[in-house]
């Protein structure tokens, strides 16, 4: 387990504006199904830790000004807000990608000028350095930026700078997609929580190795026992 401590960090060009963070949060009842093998009827239960300690780590970050957490859980929602993220409601159409660009939406019209980056709601082991260091990277201008997954494949950040389209690609082979539409790849040394996601029984253990927030430290600490 660790501790999240504030990080001083120097004004960059990229400091002359905020970020906002957008993170999606499925229905906890349909989360993480490739984690049923190992958290049977706690699969919610995992699912909310994960998100939880995500955000925890967003909000201790300085580059971050905001989380905006995009949910229709009724459980999850209001968890979340009490640990300091702006909840907005999913749409009805639903579907990762739709989700963020709507809470892009709603992110830019309520802070005009905000920097929109999307983020991954299951990095229970990232340091808010790891986020700050990549929202603090060189993006070349009119460019989004992204951060690929421990695998190679998928992604786990996203960014616009403001006036940058807002267009996410996640899913699958996302790394790709993004890389093939013009986003600048963040290779950055030092970052192994920001890309450690985790969908599967292997991913968690890789991510309690490296260090997780309390709440998935506690869970994961019974499930793997078992």
């Amino acid at each position: 387990m660790f501790q999240y401590l504030p990080v001083v960090t120097c004004m960059t060009e990229s400091a002359l504006f905020t970020w906002t963070v957008v993170m999606p949060v499925k229905v906890l009842a349909r989360a993480k199904s490739r984690l049923a093998v190992l958290a049977g009827p706690r699969r919610s239960e995992l699912a909310l830790a994960l998100a939880s300690d995500t955000v925890c780590a967003v909000r201790a970050c300085p580059e971050v000004a905001r989380v905006l957490v995009v949910t229709a859980d009724p459980v999850a929602g209001p968890r979340l807000a009490a640990l300091g993220a702006h909840v907005v409601a999913d749409e009805p159409v639903g579907g990762l990608n739709p989700a963020l660009s709507y809470g892009a939406s709603a992110a830019l019209a309520r802070w005009p000028g905000t920097g929109i980056a999307a983020l991954a709601a299951d990095l229970p082991a990232l340091r808010p350095a790891e986020l700050g260091r990549a929202l603090r990277a060189w993006i070349p201008a009119g460019s989004t930026a992204f951060v690929a997954d421990a695998a190679g494949v998928g992604t786990t950040l996203y960014a616009a700078p403001p006036g940058t389209a807002f267009a996410p690609r996640f899913g699958g082979a996302s790394r790709a997609r993004h890389a093939a539409f013009g986003g600048h790849e963040l290779d950055l040394p030092d970052i192994p929580g920001l890309r450690r996601d985790v969908d599967t029984p292997e991913d968690l253990r890789a991510a309690v190795v490296l260090g997780v927030g309390a709440r998935t430290a506690s869970l994961a600490g019974e499930l793997l026992a078992v």
